[in-house]
């Protein structure tokens, strides 16, 4: 390096290293919002959570004791037991048919109507969880259905017959796939997208058809959005709350308000007033919910990119 080289490049790199100091900053500024917020409403409440669940009304650590109690209640398996069935009717739904309603609209449709599917199945997805419910009640009674020769073909001749218990997992399942399907079909045919043409080419050059381009091709290369669409699925169906709660309200007690784990804790500390007991039922809940997401990050590598 000359002499006359110095004056140029030095105030290249200190302009290189102030925009890296910039851009070093900005990044943490940006989160740091999302990070106030997530601490407020979710690490406190949670750490909250795990105190009471360990301690009785005064405060005096009580161990495993409160899980205990609630596992002795007669109504804490029975609403696992519920939401199990639910998990699996929902989770097979949300995988199968999305993923397959996917790979159709991305590769046996025309444009303009693939589009015009998507956008018809986002429709559900952008109603109010709410208001979801009460169209499926509508829906649900023989006597004002407009699809009641539907429920009348199936046997199904009352509103205490459509609500029978051993109905709900698959009606539960049904409404939160129709709210929620339609958005996770939009991610999934954008997750299509990024498969390059000259794969799927090159595949039908080897004599793949639409199944073994399915099957050996799209679906695996689209793994992580699918485990990641898993993740979330499971989630939010172990916290299963709205629905059940305003069938039950709606169907005047034709349904258990203790139906699923979050309504027997929403029953214990609002009806009972027992808030230890509740929080233990929650602390269950966020178990199997990070063992659950836990076991899928790790067998699928969810995030080996991240790390790279």
């Amino acid at each position: 390096m000359t002499a006359l080289d110095t004056p140029v490049v030095a105030p290249a790199r200190r302009a290189a290293v102030r925009r890296a100091g910039k851009t070093g900053i900005s990044g943490p500024l940006f989160v740091s919002g999302y990070v106030v917020l997530l601490v407020a409403f979710g690490v406190l409440p949670t750490l909250y959570a795990v105190y009471l669940a360990f301690t009785n009304v005064r405060g005096q650590f009580t161990g495993l004791n409160q899980f205990l109690r609630v596992f002795q209640d007669f109504r804490f398996w029975p609403a696992f037991g519920d939401i199990l069935v639910y998990l699996v009717f929902w989770l097979l739904l949300i995988v199968v048919l999305t993923v397959g309603v996917a790979i159709v609209l991305r590769s046996r449709m025309p444009a303009p109507l693939s589009a015009a599917l998507r956008f018809l199945y986002y429709i559900p997805g952008a109603l109010a969880g709410v208001a979801s419910v009460l169209v499926w009640l509508f829906m649900l009674d023989p006597s004002v259905s407009p699809a009641n020769w539907l429920l009348t073909s199936l046997g199904l001749d009352t509103f205490a017959e459509v609500l029978a218990p051993g109905h709900l997992s698959l009606i539960f399942a049904l409404i939160a796939f129709w709210t929620g399907a339609g958005g996770w079909i939009v991610v999934m045919y954008g997750a299509l997208n990024n498969i390059p043409q000259e794969v799927l080419e090159a595949a039908r050059m080897d004599g793949a058809g639409p199944w073994r381009l399915a099957l050996h091709v799209q679906i695996p290369m689209i793994r992580k959005w699918i485990v990641y669409m898993v993740i979330l699925a499971f989630a939010a169906g172990t916290q299963l709350f709205v629905e059940p709660q305003l069938l039950q309200t709606a169907s005047l007690g034709r349904v258990s308000p203790t139906w699923s784990p979050n309504q027997l804790a929403y029953v214990y500390a609002f009806q009972h007033g027992d808030f230890n007991g509740a929080a233990a039922i929650s602390l269950v809940l966020l178990v199997i919910g990070l063992a659950g997401a836990g076991l899928l990050v790790t067998r699928s590598g969810l995030f080996k990119v991240d790390e790279q």
